[in-house]
């Protein structure tokens, strides 16, 4: 019982703060996280003041992280991380190997550390955190891109690198060293029985489990199932296979999302996800000590420029030598360039067992809390290397010479009066599908190789490139178009290709898609746009229609309040 006023006061404030300086970050045009680490500095042990549970805190965001995986999971397929293996294992593991190089350097350096005890050090340096990658991507609407499947393919092998990691440390801390082939052939066999576990038991158990509390009735029971659904295989993982628990969160919900719960599931889940994932976020900021900074600055900022190089340049530069198109390498790079959870955890085990000494924290801490503040200036940055990547002749001509052979339509295959659709996701499917299904002529425009050769092989005109380059803009033929659909979730990028095609055919008919509503206003500035489209509003909007027509609205004067709520009139 003594504990309980602890509990609830922690919550209560860690909770109230961050939603105080969240809403002042969002004040200051900055990402709501910015607030919640602040929050956490505040409600941390090195400020005055309030000081929270860290061991609590710590255990609330570890179930953030697991709830948030989980529902990262469920937006994914099995064989969508299998299409990006080629590039997340081979990738992945040369970036981790180069981001350890660049810390060995540091903590040997900075610190004066042995070579053992530099690798460990340069392993905090180079991996990035989970949470923090995929709220990125989230957030700028390519979670569920083809870069969302290569950044989660390349978490995934950093999680495993991670987990063999915990297993060396103990064994370098004294005379464990002549067991280590035993321990992490060990370690190798339970993460094999935890994949089989996952592919034989889960991909049926999971869903029929969760399905049969759906048919009961009970939204509340589906509820619960699905949180102890989340939760208890992340623990059972951790627990039995020694796999973290954001990965077992992950898998649980990559399994759950394969079966038709998914939608439901998300919808559940989502609302506990965010607040979790804010203490998330406050509990990297509870662990800042503003002393430690100043008594090795120098070695603070050489971790921060180890992580920028070692995680987001080193990602970059690996995934163009792979032939990664440059947009979606930064796009990858910009939310790997930063550390959390599994730096903190591998540095207080490496503390514990005396490999690193304590003073080695504070500039990992400060490095990984410096990384996320700066990860939306790391993606801007690196987007803009990869638009002048884009604009050297020498530069395309060395990736497409990987790619294979040119995709592109047969001369007279694709009749002027024709559509373009740029991007062939989701969206671009389905509106693929309909302009088809009605014989009209239509050309796709796909950046991802991978994604252009599934609408060839389906049987559609294709032009593989990035429409936001003049030349395959121009090939695509705009002067010739009568629609352009910019069926992809990057405004910025939109806004480009809008303006390419207005300059071969300045009365050319678009519709855009947007992830936001800056992104909607940003796009709408452009007054001849036919429309500019969000996933939410436009559902909103479908089911307004649908109410005002059986509660008998005329469906004339229905279409017309919606279209006078889709212009923004009240």
């Amino acid at each position: 019982m003594d504990h309980a006023p602890s509990m609830l006061a922690t919550l209560v404030m860690a909770l109230a703060l961050a939603l105080a300086f969240g809403v002042a970050a969002r004040a200051l045009r900055l990402p709501p996280l910015f607030g919640y680490l602040v929050a956490g500095v505040m409600v941390g042990p090195y400020t005055p003041g309030f000081v929270a549970d860290a061991a609590l805190t710590e255990m609330l965001a570890e179930v953030g992280v697991g709830l948030l995986l989980f529902g990262v999971g469920l937006h994914f397929r099995l064989q969508d991380l299998l299409a990006v293996w080629r590039v997340a294992v081979p990738g992945a593991l040369a970036q981790v190997a180069l981001g350890t190089a660049i810390g060995l350097g540091v903590g040997m350096l900075g610190f004066g550390l042995a070579p053992e005890a530099g690798l460990v050090f340069g392993l905090m340096l180079a991996i990035a955190s989970t949470a923090v990658a995929t709220r990125s991507l989230e957030r700028s609407g390519n979670l569920t891109s083809e870069a969302g499947r290569i950044a989660l393919g390349w978490l995934v092998m950093q999680d495993l690198v991670a987990v063999l990691a915990l297993v060396l440390v103990p064994a370098m801390a004294g005379a464990g060293l002549a067991e280590l082939p035993q321990v992490l052939g060990r370690s190798l066999l339970e993460l094999l029985a935890f994949g089989a576990s996952v592919l034989l038991l889960g991909r049926r158990g999971l869903p029929w489990a969760l399905a049969h509390l759906a048919r009961s009735g009970s939204r509340e029971l589906f509820t619960l199932g699905v949180i102890v659904a989340a939760l208890g295989v992340s623990f059972g993982a951790a627990a039995i296979f020694h796999v973290s628990f954001a990965l077992g969160a992950f898998f649980a919900g990559m399994l759950l999302g394969e079966s038709d719960l998914g939608h439901e599931a998300t919808a559940e889940v989502m609302p506990l996800q965010r607040v979790f994932a804010a203490l998330f976020f406050v509990s990297v900021g509870m662990l800042l000590d503003p002393r430690g900074l100043l008594q090795a600055p120098i070695v603070s900022v050489a971790a921060l420029l180890a992580v920028l190089l070692g995680t987001g340049a080193a990602t970059f530069g690996v995934l163009l030598l792979l032939r990664v198109e440059a947009a979606t390498a930064a796009i990858v790079a910009g939310a790997m360039a930063q550390i959390g959870e599994f730096s903190f955890l591998l540095g207080k085990l490496a503390v514990v067992e005396k490999v690193l000494p304590a003073s080695a924290n504070a500039p990992v801490i400060a490095a990984a809390f410096g990384a996320i503040l700066l990860t939306p200036l790391s993606q801007h940055g690196l987007l803009r290397v990869a638009g002048w990547l884009g604009q050297r002749p020498r530069w395309r001509s060395w990736q497409a010479a990987g790619q294979g052979p040119a995709i592109r339509p047969p001369e007279g295959a694709v009749p002027p009066g024709h559509a373009i659709l740029v991007g062939y996701g989701r969206v671009g499917r389905v509106v693929a599908a309909a302009l088809r299904r009605h014989g009209l002529p239509v050309l796709v425009v796909e950046a991802d190789r991978r994604v252009a050769e599934a609408a060839m092989a389906a049987g559609l005109p294709v032009l593989w490139g990035d429409a936001a380059r003049p030349e395959v803009m121009q090939a695509a033929r705009p002067a010739e178009a009568r629609l352009l659909v910019l069926a992809l979730p990057d405004a910025v990028a939109a806004q480009r290709m809008l303006q390419l095609a207005r300059h071969g055919n300045p009365g050319i008919l678009a519709a855009a898609r947007a992830h936001d509503d800056v992104a909607m206003a940003a796009l709408a500035e452009d007054g001849n746009i036919g429309l500019v489209v969000m996933g939410e509003r436009e559902i909103a909007l479908g089911i307004a229609d649908f109410a005002l027509v059986r509660l008998g609205i005329e469906a004339g004067e229905a279409q017309r309040t919606i279209e006078a709520l889709r212009m923004g009139e009240g």
